[in-house]
């Protein structure tokens, strides 16, 4: 019976639990996270506008992990010994077999005064501060931005910052007050969204524009204020600033020898192999790997590469080489809360269809589908 080992209860180690399953019932399977839940985080754009509550998308795992079989123990990775075969907890040391870790990725909070801003998909809270903030504005500025990592530009998710500030815009005028509110989008690069493809990228600005939302692009960022964003091309007020860093690797892999990416993250070979490791493994945001520079950050990805990762590690603990590799491809509605615009990408083709009510649609209904097995 092998003992596997995951970190993280996002979408990377919960896709890994299902894989480990279907292929390895009697597998030992031990996850570690802080608790046994699941946040769907695609949700959180719906949670200012009211379409959906925090509660909604917080899911508790223990019926899921009964059913899967799954040891969950409460506490935080802080480390790696015995080159890799014991994972370091909070809770204490773990042993393992093989060891997948999707721990996500940790946001970049270096800027002067980000303390002033909100990073909408740090969770829960986050977005229902958003939500209390606007309900109590008469009017205003509203800002909302995203940068990445200077050390690896591709370590960045940006793509829910247009989601925030669509539907924002789309709230707004529902409850008919958008005249009182300026909104701004401002981001270092030039042409923002640029991973979705140049189609994505002039449909985005065309619809920002379409809705009156002004634009600041190409100035690097300074700094920021209780009621200002100041950059190298000039600074505008906001009363409220939306922000998403860049991101970087989890602190706990500074205690480890597990090679790092120019960005922090870990080096992972293609079939999702921690470079110079043996049985260990990683999937998501945590992870570095080679592939286009459009390579998204996003829950699809992670579920991908987790599958990617199980079926090599598994046969990593029967004595084959890794052979498994992961399509890279990138999928995703930008949804304005009533409405959605549909965004592919893989390395032979990129589409866009324009902004309709039944994408919004789908996207509620996909997140329906994703969650059932959780639940």
């Amino acid at each position: 019976m092998h003992r596997i080992t995951i970190v993280g209860s996002g979408f990377a180690g919960l896709t890994a639990v299902q894989s480990i399953r279907r292929t390895a019932p009697d597998a030992e399977i031990t996850l570690v996270s802080a608790k046994p839940e699941f946040i769907y985080y695609p949700g959180l754009i719906w949670v200012p506008c009211g379409i959906r509550s925090g509660e909604d998308l917080r899911i508790d795992l223990r019926p899921f992990f009964k059913r899967m079989r799954v040891h969950h123990l409460p506490g935080e990775a802080t480390g790696l010994s015995a080159d890799g075969r014991t994972l370091e907890t909070t809770a204490g040391p773990v042993e393992n077999d093989g060891l997948l870790i999707g721990s996500g990725g940790r946001f970049i909070k270096k800027l002067p005064g980000i303390e002033h801003a909100i990073t909408p998909c740090e969770g829960i809270a986050a977005v229902e501060a958003i939500r209390d903030r606007v309900k109590a504005m008469d009017g205003g500025s509203i800002a909302m931005g995203f940068a990445g990592n200077p050390n690896e530009p591709s370590s960045m998710r940006g793509g829910p910052i247009f989601e925030f500030i669509f539907g924002m815009d789309s709230q707004l005028r529902k409850e008919r007050r958008r005249d009182r509110f300026r909104l701004h989008f401002f981001t270092p690069a030039e042409r923002p969204g640029a991973r979705l493809g140049p189609k994505a990228v002039d449909g985005i600005l065309a619809e920002m524009k379409r809705r009156g939302i002004e634009t600041h692009l190409g100035h690097k960022l300074k700094s920021f204020s209780e009621t200002k964003v100041t950059t190298e091309g000039g600074e505008f007020d906001a009363d409220l600033i939306l922000f998403m860093p860049g991101m970087t690797g989890n602190a706990w892999f500074d205690n480890t020898d597990l090679p790092r990416s120019p960005g922090g993250l870990l080096q992972a070979d293609a079939h999702c192999r921690v470079a110079g490791y043996e049985r260990v493994y990683v999937a998501g945001d945590s992870g570095s790997f080679p592939g286009p520079d459009w390579m998204p950050k996003q829950a699809h990805m992670a579920d991908l590469q987790a599958r990617a990762a199980v079926k090599n590690l598994l046969g990593e603990l029967e004595g084959q080489a890794p052979s498994e590799t992961f399509k890279v491809e990138l999928v995703c509605i930008v949804d304005a809360n009533d409405t959605g615009m549909l965004v592919a990408r893989t390395e032979k083709s990129n589409w866009v269809l324009p902004s309709t009510r039944l994408f919004h649609w789908m996207k509620l209904g996909f997140e329906w589908w994703y969650l059932r097995p959780y639940r």
